[in-house]
């Protein structure tokens, strides 16, 4: 298996303030990675600094072979990442359809296809995302992220703040995409989830990698030093 995705001492900094200390991880061809670590350890600074919106950054990113530390973010988009980021960021004043279209590039992902994964986008394919409910909108960002047919998928929190339903409505998709053999980056606070999905794990404490292998490997030991409250 291939690794499609190689992250090696990556750090990263906020303004003067240093966010990670020299992160590194893979994700080969059609392969599901959980990120996990408590909150504030370095996961959405990981994904911002992979998907270029955060650029302060130093060590290797490398993605289908190509060096992505001095592109900008619109170039990794084109290149076949597609993100679902934390918070949803729907354009609001657009319909359902329109979200969608605003992203479409050609590939195997059209709209059929993304309603067939989530049928509630065809009964709201005209409503301004505005008045979606929470878990439509996530339903929305996901689908805007396939649409673009990328060859990573990265959710950063793709169920928080949803309702238990909805949540297991999120996750039945994911595992969908996985058998698509679809490449993907996850990051929940679901515990239960990630190991259900993920065929490797990848653990940050204080922005570093501190510990990766299978799910089958990390132990209770390793769940209370890095992952409990």
């Amino acid at each position: 298996m291939s690794a499609l995705l190689e992250i090696e001492g990556l750090t990263a900094f906020y303004g003067a303030s240093q966010a990670l200390f020299g992160v590194s991880l893979a994700v080969n061809e059609g392969e599901a990675v959980a990120l996990m670590g408590r909150n504030g350890m370095g996961k959405t600074t990981t994904i911002r600094s992979l998907c270029r919106m955060l650029t302060q950054t130093q060590g290797s990113i490398r993605f289908a072979g190509q060096e992505l530390s001095r592109l900008p973010s619109h170039k990794t988009a084109q290149l076949g990442i597609g993100l679902v980021p934390e918070g949803r960021r729907c354009f609001a004043n657009l319909s359902v359809m329109e979200n969608l279209t605003a992203a479409a590039r050609p590939g195997t992902w059209d709209f059929e296809r993304v309603a067939h994964l989530f049928p509630r986008l065809e009964e709201r394919r005209n409503q301004r995302a505005s008045t979606l409910s929470g878990g439509e909108q996530q339903m929305l960002a996901i689908g805007r992220a396939l649409m673009t047919n990328p060859k990573l998928l990265v959710l950063d929190e793709a169920t928080e703040g949803l309702a238990p339903v909805v949540r297991q409505e999120i996750w039945a998709a994911v595992r969908e995409l996985k058998r698509t053999s679809l490449s993907i980056l996850v990051v929940d606070k679901t515990l239960a989830e990630l190991i259900s999905v993920a065929d490797h794990c990848v653990i940050l404490e204080k922005g570093a990698t501190v510990w990766t292998g299978p799910p089958d490997e990390l132990s209770g030991d390793i769940r209370d030093r890095y992952l409990g409250v």
